[in-house]
């Protein structure tokens, strides 16, 4: 296959917390149906990722999500991209958020079995590189569960 043709990237996230914030959003959207989060704002000291629930999430489910992100974690699994057209994309991926002007080949970043999403963005090699994972706070108001976490590097 010779080298895809991508639009550039304006942006240089951590790659530990961007990895992170795959994982948190992939299970989300499992287990709660939400979909991935409608608003993020994700950086090197903390970062926050917002969801449309009906509800608030609990204690205890908030400490499930915290466990299963650290469990992937340490199971240091290879983060791996594909290239595909966005034909075939349409087919898998929400498209909603891809930019206008969109190259036709578009990256996919796979954490494992754990996650799959179209992401330009910059990531780690292995989920043993994130480090790890702590959600500080949320709140929910609205219908908004905001979830804000850290990571603790080892």
């Amino acid at each position: 296959m010779e080298t895809p043709e991508l639009n550039e990237h304006n942006k240089q996230e951590y790659p530990p917390m961007h990895s992170a914030e795959h994982l948190l959003n992939g299970e989300m959207a499992k287990r709660f149906g939400c979909g991935r989060a409608f608003s993020a704002h994700v950086e090197r000291k903390k970062s926050k990722l917002d969801y449309h629930l009906p509800r608030p999430l609990t204690d205890d489910e908030l400490r499930s999500l915290e466990d299963y992100v650290n469990a992937v974690i340490t199971a240091d699994v290879e983060v791996t991209e594909e290239f595909i057209c966005q034909d075939e994309a349409m087919e898998r991926f929400d498209m909603s958020r891809l930019p206008e002007g969109a190259s036709d080949t578009v990256r996919v970043v796979h954490i494992g079995d754990y996650d799959q999403c179209l992401c330009a963005g910059t990531h780690v090699k292995r989920t043993s590189e994130i480090g790890r994972f702590r959600i500080s706070s949320s709140r929910f108001q609205d219908g908004v569960q905001r979830i804000v976490f850290k990571l603790d590097q080892a």
